[in-house]
């Protein structure tokens, strides 16, 4: 069914998309064999479509699929095989540019040679075969894997790191250390008593407390329920689902572009703050104490939303003021994503957050943290693997090349190359795209309306761009630290194609 829609879904518009009529196909290929990539890419210099997307074998592969789970929001089968950098192929031999990169998770694109090296060794495949519980039994490289790896791109100022499995559990595990410091201070005293400890496995007070997590009106901090509660980007992440009813405030709502709306732009963050302030005095005079507060310095999902450093220097001061644990959601925005090995290094904080979630483009999850939320007690912080070991061994080479081929300095670039031609197209189809924005790669551009990106974004895939959408409105780009600006300048190229076409559709 879920296959047969999809199929319904591309035949409506077909002849709008005009995908790859010879001629279009031929002037596709001559563009991108005009620019060169970069090695990483294999033999792929641009794309190559071969039927629509999903094509045949997709459609009856996610069919076959259907009957065993929900298939709704696949976009087509993938073939890891015959992918390779900044190009994924799928089963019907289309060869798309990838600018969404598994969502954002591949630091060094598809099937990079020093990743497969590292994959080949015989301590790899050990800690893959046995794959050690790591709170029980680690691996006798887990202590050098932290201190050569993990802690040599810690944020500066934080001295402790502890590993998970995936950005949802990091952020779980990041709020746990929140609230059990919050009540040890409480407390005055770092055990419980055995009154907390009884009425804690009824689920009543005051073993288990009321206290909140403060968030942000369109925030996306994971699919877990704690999470969720602090989740506020799209509803059906949510619906139907019992939540912590924790407070959130309002992000800034920044116009652009930002040096033309300076004066507006901190009126606005001022307006956010009062309101975080104040969310913090009414919550805790209910006995509902905000033990932590969590940011992205990008809101990702909820539609590639950025704020000022005052603003966020303000949030860390609020915190400050009321001991608030200070938590930045780094999931989406690290590993150089923005031209910074962390995001919140524009921001000049005058001390380190409390605490930073990262997963994605660091292959494993977990949260970097001050000495003084680490608890006391064994099996707080506790699950059966608490990350991945051999995703760790993976790291050492996706960190070594970022460092010997410059990838945060070539993000950079690219990023500006990206964003600078997204403002061009802007200011040539205002009708259509507004509101570019970004730092590094880490962009977005509005789109007219939710119906105008839903079609763009399937034409653009048809047209042999993988892309993906944010908020309401938004393309979004996440590519590769192995993007280049040719990359950059193909992807405008290829938007720009599809905006014509669809400003010619609208004018019919």
């Amino acid at each position: 069914m879920a296959a047969l829609k999809l199929m319904t879904r591309f035949n409506s518009v077909k002849n709008e998309i005009r995908y790859a009529t010879p001629k279009a196909l031929r002037l596709s290929q001559s563009k991108a064999l005009s620019t060169a990539m970069c090695l990483e890419d294999g033999p792929y210099t641009g794309p190559v479509m071969k039927t629509p997307s999903p094509g045949p074998k997709s459609l009856e592969a996610l069919q076959e699929l259907a009957a065993m789970q929900m298939t709704g929001s696949m976009h087509f089968v993938g073939d890891y095989e015959k992918s390779q950098g900044n190009f994924i192929v799928d089963v019907d031999g289309n060869v798309m540019l990838d600018v969404y990169q598994q969502i954002a998770s591949l630091p060094l694109g598809y099937n990079h040679h020093a990743v497969r090296n590292k994959v080949e060794t015989q301590e790899y495949l050990s800690l893959l075969v046995n794959r050690p519980a790591m709170a029980v039994t680690p691996n006798y490289q887990y202590t050098s894997q932290l201190k050569d790896l993990l802690m040599k791109v810690a944020p500066k100022g934080l001295d402790c790191v502890q590993t998970l499995m995936c950005g949802a559990c990091s952020v779980e595990n990041a709020f746990k250390a929140a609230f059990i410091r919050y009540r040890a201070l409480q407390r005055g005293n770092i055990n419980p008593t055995e009154f907390e400890l009884r009425t804690a496995m009824d689920n009543q007070v005051p073993g288990s407390t009321n206290f909140c997590i403060l968030s942000f009106e369109n925030a996306f901090h994971g699919r877990a329920f704690g999470a969720l509660s602090a989740t506020c980007s799209n509803p059906i992440h949510k619906v139907d689902l019992p939540a912590f009813r924790w407070p959130k405030a309002p992000f800034p709502k920044l116009k652009y572009p930002l040096e033309d709306f300076v004066d507006d732009n901190r009126d606005e963050e001022s307006r956010c703050l009062e309101k975080v302030f104040n969310k913090i005095v009414t919550s805790n005079k209910e006995g509902r104490n905000i033990a932590g507060m969590i940011v992205e310095p990008i809101q990702g999902e909820g539609g590639n939303n950025s704020a000022s450093p005052y603003f966020f220097r303000s949030l860390q001061a609020i915190c400050k003021e009321f001991n608030v644990a200070f938590i930045v959601d780094e999931i989406q925005t690290g590993v150089g994503v923005t031209g910074k090995f962390w995001a919140h290094e524009y921001w000049d904080l005058p001390e380190p957050p409390d605490m930073v979630t990262f997963a994605k483009k660091m292959l494993t999850g977990g949260f970097y943290f001050k000495k003084e939320f680490m608890p006391a007690q064994p099996l707080r912080i506790f699950n059966t693997w608490m990350g991945d070991p051999s995703k760790l061994a993976l790291l050492e080479p996706v960190l070594e090349t970022i460092r010997s081929d410059d990838l945060i300095e070539r993000t950079r670039a690219a990023g500006e190359t990206l964003l600078s031609g997204l403002v061009k197209l802007q200011d040539l189809y205002p009708q259509f795209l507004s509101n570019a924005r970004g730092q590094g790669t880490f962009s977005a551009i509005d789109v007219k309306d939710k119906p105008t990106l839903t079609r763009l974004n399937m034409m653009l895939r048809n047209s042999g761009l993988e892309i993906g959408t944010c908020g309401t409105a938004a393309l979004r780009f996440r590519p590769a630290l192995i993007f280049t600006t040719k990359h950059a300048e193909l992807c405008l190229d290829m938007l720009e194609n599809e905006i014509k076409k669809l400003k010619e559709l609208k004018c019919l």
